[in-house]
Protein backbone atom coordinates (compact mmCIF):
# COMPACT_ATOMS: atom_id res chain seq x y z
CA UNK A 1 0.00 0.00 0.00
CA UNK A 2 2.91 2.52 0.68
CA UNK A 3 4.17 1.70 -2.79
CA UNK A 4 0.89 2.69 -4.11
CA UNK A 5 0.24 5.88 -2.26
CA UNK A 6 3.78 7.21 -3.72
CA UNK A 7 2.53 6.73 -7.09
CA UNK A 8 -0.31 8.75 -6.26
CA UNK A 9 1.80 11.39 -4.85
CA UNK A 10 4.49 10.96 -7.71
CA UNK A 11 1.62 11.98 -10.48
CA UNK A 12 -0.33 14.38 -7.77
CA UNK A 13 3.43 16.36 -8.66
CA UNK A 14 3.22 15.93 -11.98
CA UNK A 15 -0.08 17.51 -11.97
CA UNK A 16 1.31 20.33 -9.49
CA UNK A 17 4.04 21.34 -11.57
CA UNK A 18 1.26 21.19 -14.60
CA UNK A 19 -1.10 23.48 -13.08
CA UNK A 20 1.46 25.41 -11.78
CA UNK A 21 2.75 26.48 -15.53
CA UNK A 22 -0.89 27.17 -16.65
CA UNK A 23 -1.29 29.19 -13.24
CA UNK A 24 0.90 31.77 -15.28
CA UNK A 25 2.73 32.77 -11.73
CA UNK A 26 -0.31 32.49 -10.23
CA UNK A 27 -2.46 35.13 -12.10
CA UNK A 28 -4.90 32.71 -13.28
CA UNK A 29 -7.50 31.25 -10.69
CA UNK A 30 -8.61 28.21 -11.55
CA UNK A 31 -4.74 26.71 -12.13
CA UNK A 32 -3.50 28.37 -8.83
CA UNK A 33 -5.98 26.76 -6.68
CA UNK A 34 -5.11 23.36 -8.58
CA UNK A 35 -1.85 23.95 -8.16
CA UNK A 36 -2.23 24.95 -4.41
CA UNK A 37 -4.27 21.87 -3.89
CA UNK A 38 -2.37 19.05 -6.03
CA UNK A 39 0.59 19.83 -4.31
CA UNK A 40 -0.72 19.45 -0.76
CA UNK A 41 -2.16 15.74 -1.58
CA UNK A 42 0.89 15.39 -3.04
CA UNK A 43 2.93 16.34 0.15
CA UNK A 44 0.27 14.12 2.46
CA UNK A 45 0.82 11.38 0.61
CA UNK A 46 3.84 10.83 0.60
CA UNK A 47 3.97 11.41 4.26
CA UNK A 48 1.83 8.62 4.64
CA UNK A 49 3.64 6.32 2.68
CA UNK A 50 6.75 7.49 4.27
CA UNK A 51 5.44 5.58 8.10
CA UNK A 52 6.52 2.65 6.35
CA UNK A 53 9.26 3.29 3.54
CA UNK A 54 12.59 4.92 4.10
CA UNK A 55 12.46 8.72 3.85
CA UNK A 56 15.58 8.56 1.34
CA UNK A 57 13.90 5.82 -0.57
CA UNK A 58 10.62 7.48 -1.09
CA UNK A 59 11.50 10.76 -1.90
CA UNK A 60 13.45 10.01 -4.37
CA UNK A 61 10.95 8.22 -6.28
CA UNK A 62 8.57 10.98 -5.52
CA UNK A 63 10.61 13.14 -7.10
CA UNK A 64 12.05 10.96 -9.59
CA UNK A 65 8.20 10.46 -10.27
CA UNK A 66 7.43 14.38 -10.78
CA UNK A 67 10.72 15.16 -12.66
CA UNK A 68 10.46 12.71 -15.10
CA UNK A 69 6.19 13.16 -15.67
CA UNK A 70 6.98 16.50 -15.74
CA UNK A 71 9.98 16.23 -18.62
CA UNK A 72 7.46 13.79 -20.30
CA UNK A 73 4.83 15.91 -19.95
CA UNK A 74 6.58 19.22 -21.09
CA UNK A 75 7.65 17.34 -24.21
CA UNK A 76 4.59 16.16 -25.31
CA UNK A 77 2.05 18.85 -24.93
CA UNK A 78 4.20 22.05 -24.20
CA UNK A 79 7.02 22.07 -27.11
CA UNK A 80 10.17 21.15 -24.87
CA UNK A 81 12.60 19.26 -26.89
CA UNK A 82 13.05 15.70 -27.24
CA UNK A 83 16.81 15.58 -27.78
CA UNK A 84 18.35 12.28 -27.69
CA UNK A 85 20.28 13.60 -24.66
CA UNK A 86 17.69 14.68 -22.68
CA UNK A 87 15.23 11.62 -23.32
CA UNK A 88 18.18 9.22 -21.94
CA UNK A 89 18.37 11.47 -19.08
CA UNK A 90 14.98 10.85 -18.48
CA UNK A 91 15.37 7.00 -18.95
CA UNK A 92 17.75 7.04 -16.74
CA UNK A 93 15.68 8.79 -14.31
CA UNK A 94 12.88 6.02 -14.30
CA UNK A 95 15.57 3.51 -14.23
CA UNK A 96 16.34 4.82 -10.87
CA UNK A 97 12.99 4.95 -9.87
CA UNK A 98 12.15 1.60 -10.71
CA UNK A 99 15.81 -0.10 -9.74
CA UNK A 100 14.95 1.50 -5.79
CA UNK A 101 11.59 0.07 -6.15
CA UNK A 102 13.34 -3.10 -6.86
CA UNK A 103 15.74 -3.17 -3.76
CA UNK A 104 13.43 -1.96 -1.55
CA UNK A 105 12.80 -4.14 1.66
CA UNK A 106 9.29 -2.80 1.73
Amino acid sequence: MPWILLGAAGILEIAFASFMKMSFGFTRLTPAILTVVTGLASVILLSISLRTLPVGTGYAVWTGIGAAGTAIIGIAFLGDSAAPARMLCIGLILTGVIGLKLVSAN
